[in-house]
């Protein structure tokens, strides 16, 4: 996937389980694209170290997703 292609509506979005934006909820909304991007960084690296989300870690291929996002500019 090239990095000018990638979206969070398309491509990151769906990667959040209402699970997991509900238990975000007291910091952040993950289902809404302003906060997400602006806690980039951060759920960035809570993903890559497999402590978010709390009851499994995202596959290789989602955290590689996630920061090329990031890497690209974070578009919506």
């Amino acid at each position: 996937m090239a990095n000018d292609s990638i979206s969070f509506g398309r491509d990151i979005k769906h990667l959040f389980r209402e699970r997991d934006v509900d238990e975000m909820l007291s910091w952040f909304d993950l289902s809404k694209y302003e906060d997400v991007k602006e806690n980039a960084a951060a759920i960035h690296e809570r993903i890559e170290d497999g402590s978010m989300p709390c009851d499994a870690e995202w596959s290789r291929e989602d955290v590689d997703k996630f920061k090329l996002w990031m890497d690209a500019g974070c578009a919506e």
